[in-house]
């Protein structure tokens, strides 16, 4: 039996969830603002519901981003705590990847573009394939402008899958889209697959993944977007 504790908070939805075996318990928060005091009683509330112990957890998964700063830095943070605190290692999961999980379960594509807003006109987005089930990444994870955003050649027709309200730009209107946010269920199910190929990690090496060190745009820089719309 796999047990596995879960949180994803790279976005304003702030989620947890314990997959025991094949059987999962889901919590979810919204507001950002709740996170760091919120995600703490959600996991105590699974453990409680599940009737087993942090100890007893084959190791501890969190979403990495990318996404919100404070909130992949809260999912790291909480993770490593935990995880030193009853020596269990953890297995760090792109955030994105867990939305094309999601979005694979609901429409049966194979081809997946996972976009999350990054705020200053700007996006976190990567393409990923399933096959056999199996999600592979095909393009990384990156930031850039949505109208940049690249499908590859090689895959036909991918689903858009988004998060945070994005709204696609007219040049992707041939594209099927769902809307989908990154979620523990599916951070939890990627852990398994992770840690049964050996790719968990001590405490110490849980990184966020962060692909920008700017938060926010001058006043300067706000006045140039606003004269550009």
């Amino acid at each position: 039996m796999t047990t596995i504790l879960a949180i994803e908070t790279s976005t304003e939805l702030a989620s947890a969830a314990l997959l025991v075996d094949d059987q999962i318990y889901v919590r979810e928060l919204s507001g950002v603002q709740t996170h760091s005091q919120g995600i703490l009683p959600a996991l105590q509330s699974l453990l409680s519901e599940a009737g087993i112990a942090l100890s007893d957890c084959d190791v501890l998964a969190y979403g990495c981003g990318p996404g919100a700063f404070t909130g992949i830095r809260t999912a790291c943070g909480i993770v490593q705590g935990l995880a030193y605190g009853v020596e269990l290692n953890v297995v760090p999961v792109v955030s994105l990847q867990a939305m094309a999980l999601a979005a694979f379960a609901e429409v049966k594509a194979e081809n997946f573009i996972c976009v999350l807003d990054a705020r200053m006109s700007e996006v976190y987005w990567a393409q990923y394939c399933f096959v056999g089930g199996v999600c592979v990444e095909v393009s990384a994870p990156v930031l850039a402008k949505i109208e940049d955003i690249t499908p590859s050649a090689d895959l036909d027709s991918p689903y858009f899958v988004l998060g945070n309200g994005v709204v696609l730009p007219s040049q992707f209107i041939q594209f099927s889209s769902i809307p989908m946010m990154p979620h523990a269920k599916q951070v939890a199910e990627l852990a398994k697959l992770a840690l049964a190929s050996g790719q968990d990690v001590s405490p110490e090496l849980a990184q966020p993944l962060y692909l920008r060190n700017k938060i926010a745009l001058t006043t300067a820089e706000r006045a140039l977007v606003q004269g550009q719309k």
